[in-house]
């Protein structure tokens, strides 16, 4: 069950081709996201070309989709149907990823079972969060930074300050379908752009947490403006908070209740709103500072501790593996780009999967 390090995006082709067919939401995000990541994604993660993984995908929506349809339309119309959809597609806006090159979670040496619980906490972000332990050293904020490399971009409604889903209206912030902007079909408009990766400092503030009034803004409008918080940017995407055990009791309390009830409710100055609040919780400690406090650790569904005995060979790969990286960034991110690009696709198939499982009480 372990996650190998290397993954070769040949071997789920076949799924990939399942996958498209079974589910045409599926196959429209993942060559939306093929799209996005070897366009908007070059200057900071090198050029990704047409991988082999790309391949896959492409060659799964061509091949399956005439084959979903084959008893409603022709081969021509199927054709045409899927040539306007990718056209309204690459017509959605881009917004790149400001995060600088962060280090492969394929190039990562063993923790294969905290790599697992990752790669599910990515798959499912309701997971419930995962807490990692270990000392300086152990990786512990290069695997979840790698995490968020590995996650597809997500479409957002345009007008929107927390990343709402154009396909749950009913989870939207209040106000937002009054304000959204439409075209000229009455659609509401979208924006596609990588998923959030936000990190909560040691220090910070309730209201920066959970968000306030913009005092500068309300001056100048002559009305109560909502300045997001933390938990409103991080929502889809991860929230990481480094050094946990660190965390004042309250901001750590206040956290953990907005995540477990998946919506945060705002009542400050004068406003009072309610936003979604569903991203995945990364949390890591270091227990030489001190242990998580038992509570915290009961409303975190995953702990792993990052501290394992590595073997001489694999402390020498690791030790290269750094050393690589820093010398230079891009070649060690091409070294794994093969696994890394069938760990991407993984991730999409198993999403649209999940979307389809049930669990009896049998």
């Amino acid at each position: 069950d372990d996650i190998p390090s290397r993954t070769r995006s040949t071997d789920i082709m076949p799924l990939a081709a399942h996958a498209h067919a079974s589910s045409r939401l599926g196959f429209n995000r993942a060559a939306r996201w093929s799209t996005t990541t070897s366009s908007s994604s070059r200057a900071t993660r090198g050029e990704v070309g047409t991988s082999r993984a790309g391949r896959a995908r492409r060659a799964g929506r061509a091949t399956t989709t005439r084959a979903a349809v084959a008893g409603d339309e022709t081969d021509a119309e199927a054709r045409m149907r899927e040539a306007m959809q990718m056209d309204i597609d690459a017509n959605i806006p881009v917004e790149a990823s400001t995060m600088r090159q962060t280090f492969p979670l394929a190039a990562v040496i063993g923790q294969e079972k905290i790599k697992s619980a990752l790669l599910l906490g990515g798959v499912d972000p309701t997971l419930g969060g995962i807490a990692i332990s270990g000392r300086r050293g152990t990786a512990k904020s290069i695997m979840a930074r790698g995490l968020h490399a590995l996650l597809p971009p997500i479409e957002c409604v345009k007008d929107s300050f927390c990343n709402a889903d154009p396909t749950q209206p009913s989870e939207w912030e209040e106000g937002l379908a009054g304000k959204a902007s439409r075209d000229a079909n009455g659609n509401v408009e979208t924006i596609i752009r990588d998923a959030p990766f936000v990190q909560v400092p040691l220090g910070v503030t309730e209201d920066r947490l959970i968000g306030t009034v913009d005092i500068e803004e309300s001056m100048k409008q002559g009305k109560t403006i909502f300045q997001p918080g933390l938990l409103a940017q991080a929502h889809r995407g991860i929230l990481y908070v480094d050094e946990i055990n660190l965390l004042d009791d309250g901001v750590s309390n206040l956290l953990l209740s907005v995540l477990a009830e998946g919506e945060n409710v705002v009542e400050r100055e004068g406003i009072t709103l309610r936003h979604p609040c569903k991203p995945l919780l990364i949390a890591t400690f270091n227990p030489e500072e001190g242990n998580l406090r038992e509570h915290l650790l009961d409303r975190i569904a995953v702990t792993l501790s990052a501290d394992q005995m590595l073997t001489f060979e694999d402390r020498v790969e690791a030790v290269n593996q750094a050393m690589g990286f820093q010398n230079s960034a891009e070649q060690s991110v091409q070294s794994v780009e093969e696994a890394t690009e069938g760990i991407k696709t993984s991730i999409i198939l198993a999403r649209e999967w999940l979307q389809g499982c049930t669990i009896t009480k049998e």
